[in-house]
């Protein structure tokens, strides 16, 4: 009962009134003074509050979604002037990650899709990207383990050169902290942890009629103050909330979530073929989908979920035995080949001509072999998390911090990267129409985008959790039928692609 009330609570949330309104003010937002110089940050020593660090926007999170909304606003003219602050104690922010040709694979990956690739382009931070390993795939299959249910899909099905990119997230950060160091900001990296923050008051937002000499402190009480843990203390007009799924920033601002655990955890880890691999394949069994995608050389990435009792096992497992249930679980463990049954590709099409995709006539192909491991085995549980609110009152959340999904269709940081490009857009309606970017009517623009859109990916993910969570032959056939017909139906199959790329937002978010 308790999960049905959360699943009406979270979908109750899909249609977010519009906000139409804009706060305008009688002069743009001047900058704030008293900034410390770009680079690393500690300050121990206390100070009034009037000679406290002061900045537009503090981002709370270092990793790959908040340094690429610190890399968005410095590339776009109307908020490359403002004042970031970047949170963060992670060590690889003011020293960078040293990268080697030679290094062997990360097992933590990400497949962007092609918004997520542009996105990049147009901050600049891809060309570094480029740099190091990556693999661009343009063909996908997936299937199941009963051998009736297949889909392939080609990038020329949409019209497209690749359906995406795998890279290792270091990379990606790397490739972002790079970025921004080659930018002519005003950044202040702090490398500590945010303790605590104090948001304005209604009184302190709603006084008027201050006299010239405690102006400052009434404009000081209208900033959210951040207490970071080195004893350090700054004002911001906006806090960004970029710091993941246990969000203290979401904490501190007393935002609610809706979810639950899925009962399953994924085992990562980076595999060797004899050859170079280039398709993505996904192939669901009975205790949850198995997932290989090519990383560049002959290297691939594995993303197995599985009950975490037997996610424990694996994870111990030496390595010939991991290796042979790994083959086991991509190709002929749990059922046949797809080839082998009547719902073959040739068999629907007939249906549905002339209007079939063109990778239609494509047969089953068996994913390539797996000879050895190349990086050790991670596993993580699995859960579906939803801020109930997005933004408030100087207070804005983004990636992981704002929701958490299913990684079965790789679809989780790319949802994080929709949040940055939105939100870098609407502060800079902000910035053009000299409105307070920490106006909570503002940052609730930036809500009902992101939000119609996240919880419409997080149904479908979780849609697709909950329908191969059964076996059973009546409910095997229906995945079956809507699996195939994915496959020879054009408009369908260019839809799936367009949106998974996204592209496109389903018909009724449009």
């Amino acid at each position: 009962m308790s999960r049905l009330i959360a699943t009406r609570r979270l979908a109750s949330n899909i249609f977010v009134p519009r906000l139409a309104t804009r706060t305008f003010c009688t002069d743009a937002p001047a900058k704030l003074n008293d900034v410390p110089s770009s680079g690393s940050h500690s300050n121990k020593e206390p100070k009034d509050d009037e000679g406290l660090p002061q900045h537009d926007v503090a981002i709370v999170g270092g990793g790959m979604v908040g340094m690429a909304l610190a890399c968005s606003l410095a590339s776009m003219p109307l908020t490359k002037h403002l004042s970031i602050a970047i949170i963060d104690s992670n060590p690889a922010l003011s020293n960078g990650p040293v990268i080697k040709k030679d290094d062997p694979p990360d097992p933590r990956v990400s497949t962007v899709t092609p918004a997520t690739i542009s996105l990049f382009k147009d901050i600049g931070a891809w060309e570094y990207v480029e740099q190091h390993r990556h693999a661009y795939f343009n063909k996908m299959q997936v299937w199941d383990y009963t051998g009736f249910g297949y889909t392939r899909y080609n990038a020329r099905d949409a019209d497209k050169d690749v359906l995406g990119c795998v890279v290792e997230n270091k990379v990606l950060h790397k490739s972002l902290l790079s970025c921004l160091q080659n930018k002519d900001i005003n950044n202040t990296i702090y490398p500590t942890r945010l303790s605590s923050i104090s948001l304005p008051t209604r009184s302190s937002v709603s006084s008027a009629g201050a006299s010239a000499s405690n102006m400052s402190s009434k404009n000081l009480a209208n900033l959210a103050k951040l207490d970071l843990s080195d004893g350090t203390n700054l004002y911001a007009k906006l806090v960004v909330g970029a710091d993941g799924s246990k969000s203290r920033v979401r904490e501190l601002a007393g935002i609610k979530t809706t979810g639950w655990n899925y009962s399953q955890s994924a085992v990562i880890c980076t595999v060797e073929h004899p050859t170079e691999n280039f398709c993505a394949w996904q192939r669901f069994l009975p205790a949850g989908p198995i997932a290989l995608l090519p990383i560049g050389d002959n290297f691939s990435n594995i993303v197995w979920t599985m009950s975490p009792k037997d996610a424990s096992n694996h994870k111990i497992m030496n390595e010939d035995d991991f290796v042979k249930a790994l083959n086991h679980a991509l190709d002929f463990g749990h059922g046949p080949r797809p080839e082998s049954r009547v719902f073959g590709g040739d068999v629907i099409s007939s249906f549905f001509k002339p209007d079939v995709t063109s990778s239609v006539h494509e047969r089953f192909e068996p994913p390539p072999k797996v000879v050895k491991l190349a990086s050790d085995r991670m596993a993580f549980p699995l859960s579906l998390m939803h801020a109930n609110q997005y933004a408030s009152k100087r207070v804005v959340l983004i990636g992981d911090a704002a929701h958490t999904v299913h990684p079965l269709a790789g679809q989780g940081v790319n949802m994080g990267y929709g949040d940055v490009s939105s939100l870098s857009n609407v502060i800079a309606d902000g910035v053009a129409v000299g409105s307070d970017i920490g106006e909570v009517t503002l940052l609730k623009k930036y809500e009902a985008d992101r939000k119609t859109a996240n919880i419409a990916m997080m149904a479908v993910l979780d849609g697709f959790q909950k329908a191969y969570s059964v076996d059973f032959g009546p409910v095997n056939i229906l995945r079956a039928a809507a699996f195939n017909g994915a496959n020879v139906f054009a408009p369908l199959k260019r839809n799936i692609i367009s949106y998974a790329s996204g592209e496109l937002r389903l018909p009724f978010l449009s």
